[in-house]
This record gives structure tokens, sequence and C-alpha cells, in this order.
């Protein structure tokens, strides 16, 4: 298929010396560009590989045993494991994604994650409260909801890609297909739409939708296109077009995207392969160098307010969404949250693997280096930390191990992206909108 063609061409620093794994332009790969996942360097990295099995500790200890959902957050030093608590569905999709990483890798056997991924399918199929087939963001362990959260669509797309992933990964088994195509065939993306052209945020069943759309540049991009691709009530193709291209340079880096912390380039490719893959709609970017390029820039933004911030350092980045010491925040830049105040967010470079592995992997190695046992514990890093005020987390964060999990697994052997792209309804949603990979 061919692409539009790609009208605006801005040069940027080249990444290859910036650490990165591709020299670019903006959005045009140099012709000896090698793209991360297929091993390259990475598979047998030791530092790599402890990082993914203390992240899928999180998953292994942390998930119901009768519903397979898993808890938001947890100590980070494993004493909650077991314990019952608020559960996230964004969670249980990364933990879904991480009993295929455990397998692979040898850490649970693969009949026993194959048959807790069913046993979770079959309690989000049979016995979850859904409303038009979309969940509430917060429940109890038995899945009822709590915090008077929403039905939220993002986060229902988050729990749609690990179903899916664990049935690209355990294919042969029918039940657990048949239950992941159930899953999927109820979610009615129409009524999300809410008579519009982009997604809702969501719905409360006290007031109705959400005044928020996902209409710019942010981390529905997978959402949108499971949408576009769904078996029943699916979004129009229109719909990929419908969400604004805000194109923004920082420090000699131009890149397609929105004031919204690093997570929004990350959690969509940490299933979608978008390596090689060109957006249809301008300025027609390669979304995969694209993420890379926005990656590379908030290294230097790092680096840039360090003299405000000496927690930053060339060796040392990384801020998005994530605890704090008074409490979350969905901090990040560029350009700076005015809340920024030293935190270091591992995830932030551990979401990144897959797009800059010269930047983010040693970025982490420095922090487990420098900081040793204060901030790398039985699940891996904690949170955030602020060494200048000497605040270390206590916990750790589902949705922050999990994209550091399937980041990471990306980089050393694409399997993730493997086992979701497996799937006919992500592939027919880059046929219909025009993103089908240019080989």
């Amino acid at each position: 298929m061919r692409f539009l063609s790609f009208a605006l061409l801005l040069f940027l620093p080249s990444l290859a010396s910036a650490g990165a794994p591709c020299a670019a332009s903006f959005g045009q790969a140099a012709a000896d560009c090698v793209y991360p996942g297929g091993g390259e360097n990475y598979s047998d990295d030791k530092f790599l590989l402890e990082l993914e099995r203390r992240s899928f500790l999180y998953f292994a200890e942390n998930t119901d045993t009768r519903t397979g959902l898993v808890k938001d957050r947890s100590p980070a030093d494993g004493s909650g494991a077991g314990s019952a608590d608020v559960a996230s569905i964004a969670a249980t999709g990364f933990g879904l994604s991480a009993l295929c990483v455990g397998a692979e890798n040898g850490w649970l056997s693969r009949p026993e994650a194959e048959s807790r991924a069913r046993r979770t399918l079959q309690f989000l199929v049979e016995r979850s409260t859904s409303v038009h087939g979309w969940l509430y963001h917060f429940t109890d362990q038995a899945g009822n909801r709590v915090w008077n959260s929403e039905v939220s669509s993002i986060d229902t797309g988050l729990l749609l890609a690990g179903v899916l992933t664990a049935k690209g990964c355990f294919q042969d088994d029918a039940a657990l297909v048949s239950l992941a195509d159930a899953f999927y065939a109820r979610i009615d993306f129409k009524w999300m739409l809410n008579g519009g052209n982009t997604l809702s945020h969501g719905w409360y069943p006290e007031s109705g939708f959400l005044a928020g759309n996902w209409d710019t540049y942010s981390e529905h991009l997978f959402l949108t296109l499971l949408a576009i691709g769904a078996p029943r009530n699916a979004a129009p193709p229109e719909t990929w077009k419908a969400w604004k291209r805000e194109v923004r340079s920082y420090s000699g880096y131009t890149y397609v995207g929105a004031a919204a912390p690093l997570f929004v380039h990350q959690y969509p490719q940490a299933w979608l392969d978008l390596r090689h893959v060109r957006d249809s709609a301008a300025p027609g970017e390669d979304m995969f160098l694209n993420s890379a390029v926005a990656t590379a820039a908030h290294k230097q933004f790092c680096v840039d307010i360090s003299s405000r911030f000496p927690s930053y350092t060339p060796q040392v980045w990384g801020i998005t969404a994530s605890d704090g010491k008074e409490g979350y925040h969905a901090w990040g830049g560029p350009p700076a949250t005015p809340d920024i105040d030293g935190t270091v967010v591992p995830c932030a470079a551990g979401g990144s693997l897959m797009f800059t592995p010269g930047l983010a992997l040693p970025a982490l190695q420095a922090m487990q280096a420098r900081w040793g046992a204060k901030i790398w514990k039985h699940y891996g890093f904690v949170d955030a930390f602020n060494p200048v005020s000497g605040w270390y987390d206590a916990n750790t964060l589902g949705i922050d191990a999990g994209i550091t999990l399937l980041s990471a697994e990306n980089l050393r052997s694409g399997a993730v992206w493997r086992w979701f792209m497996s799937n006919p309804e992500p592939l027919r949603a880059m046929e219909l909108t025009g993103l089908a990979p240019a080989r």
C-alpha cells in the first residue's frame, strides 16, 4: 500500500550520535537504519533480563487467583504480595501480557501461564461488570467498582491489548481464543464515540460521558485503531484522521506529540508494531522513529533543567506520570509541567528501551549503580525517587512495571509485538486507515 507523500521534512540532529537506534530526520529513517526488536546486541543482556524478571514478579505475585485482576500498586519490596487491594484494569492488561513474557523466558511454565490467562478471560467475559462492554477503571479484586471511578475507554483498551496479546501467545487454546474474541466483540465503540468523531475518555453512571475526547496525540493511538478494526460496533476509519497532529520542536528535535507525559508515546507501541509505519495523515511521520525523537528530546529537556534540579544529569534522566512525595502527578516535559520537583521516574527510561536503547539502558544502569537498594527492590525499580530531597517511593505501580517489562522484551526479542500483531483486527485497522507497513 502506498502512503501519502511526505510533505513536511524537518531535519534533526542524528539520533545515532545520541545513542538511539537509528540516525533520522523528522519521520524518515536513514538508509542503514536498524530498528530494535530483532535481538541485536540485547537478547542476552543480563541487566535487561534481571529487570524483566523482577518486573514480571510484580504480576506473578499481585494477581488475584480467582479473577486474574492485578493490583494497582504494591510495596516494592514484595511485602504486600498476595494481599487484597484495589485492582486496575490497565494493570490487568499488562498482567496478561506479562504471563506471555514470563512463559517465554521460563519464569513460569507455559501451561501455568496459559491456565492463568484463561481463568482471567473467563472472569472478564462471564462475571465482570461492564457498560456497553467497557469496564470501570478501578475495582476491588472481585471486580466491583471502587473510588467512584469512571468507565474508562483507555484503561479498557489497555486491558483489551493484554487480552489480544494472550490470544496471540496461546493461539492453540481454543477456549482462550473464544473468550478473547467474545471480550472484544462485546465492546461498543460506536457508543463511546458519543455522537462525535473521536472516542470519549469515558463515562460516569452519575453524570454521563466525560467532557474530554481522544482528539490529540496521546496514548489512545492503539485504542483508536482497535476501535476501527473491531469485529462489531466498530468506529469508522475516518476516526483515525480526526485527531490533531501537532508538530512540536525542542532543542533542535522536531516530532509529532503533545504537552503530555512521555508515556503517551510508550503505551501504544508496547503492543502496536509501528516500525517502518508512516502515518496516513499529514505530516506523515514514521511513527516509531517519531517516538524515538520524542524520547531524545525529553532526555535533553531533563539535562537542560538540571541547573534547577540536580537530580537530572546526562546519565540520569526521566520524568513521566508517577508517584511523587506529595502524591500522584502527571508530570513531564517539554515543556515542563509546573509541579516538577526533581523526582526521577525510572519507567520514563524503561518504557523507552524499545525506542532508544542507547539512551535508556545506560540511564537505568546508572540509577541502579548509584542508588542501589534504595531504589532497586524485589519488583525492580521503585516507582519514583528524589535524591535531592531524600524521598524514595515505597511502592511499585502495576502500569509502570508493565511498560518497563514490555518495552524491554520488545527490545530484546520483539515478542510482544509479534503476539499482538498476530491478531487480524489491528492489521485490518491499519489497512483501513492507510497505515500498512511500507514493505
